[in-house]
């Protein structure tokens, strides 16, 4: 990945992670019960313990809590199994995962291009040395990773999104893209336009996830009561 790259999609993270969740200030959060806890899921109910881990109300909460990692790609569903930003599992959600090696070797992987914005946001001081996104056209068991510059990525078709409404899903193949939007709809595009319409996105999505999982919270509860 280029330095001329690195140094603009920064750039455009600081300007689009303002914008994408400065509306969020005056959002009362779901659940706002003191100490109630979170669906993730994969997990189920995770309760809120009250205590605080080294780090916590600073930017270092946010740093991916693994080991520099030469060889992100090795074993990556094995040693980065769920996303650290929604708890969903990767091998399940293996078509639409991303992977991001930061320039001093620490690697977050998420589920979605969704979650991967988030920890571009969170880490902006911190420089994508490689990103990587799974090629869903391909035929695999497990749709293999590829990096972002080599990929074209379908928007707004009727693929069903992960963590949006708005889905966007990578092909290694431009022809194979051009064979789904044929069918599926949608617009095709690279990489740096995807993530800017992920950022843009941001607000409704998360509104739309924080119903979801409120709802299930709820639903939960009533069986609990």
């Amino acid at each position: 990945m280029s330095d001329e790259s690195n140094v603009g999609r920064r750039q455009a993270m600081k300007l689009l992670a303002t914008a994408g969740f400065a509306g969020f200030s005056g959002i009362a959060l779901a659940g706002s019960q003191k100490g109630v806890g979170v669906m993730i899921p994969g997990k189920g109910w995770v309760p809120a313990s009250g205590g605080k881990c080294e780090g916590d109300g600073t930017p270092l909460q946010f740093i991916p809590k693994t080991p520099p990692d030469d060889n992100p790609l090795q074993d990556e569903l094995t040693k980065y199994p769920r996303c650290p930003y929604c708890g969903m599992s990767r091998s399940k959600w293996h078509h639409s995962r991303h992977l991001v090696q930061y320039d001093d070797g620490l690697v977050d992987g998420t589920c979605s291009i969704h979650c991967l914005a988030i920890s571009l946001s969170l880490n902006i001081d911190r420089g994508p040395k490689a990103i990587y996104a799974a090629d869903f056209g391909s035929d695999a068991t497990v749709k293999p990773l590829m990096e972002v510059d080599k990929v074209t990525y379908l928007i707004g078709s009727s693929l069903r999104g992960t963590m949006s409404m708005n889905s966007k899903m990578a092909f290694a193949s431009a022809d194979k893209a051009k064979l789904y939007q044929a069918d599926k709809g949608g617009d095709l595009t690279d990489f740096d336009k995807a993530l800017t319409l992920t950022y843009v996105g941001m607000a409704k999505d998360t509104l739309g996830i924080r119903k979801r999982r409120a709802e299930r919270r709820r639903r939960m509860m009533e069986k609990k009561s």
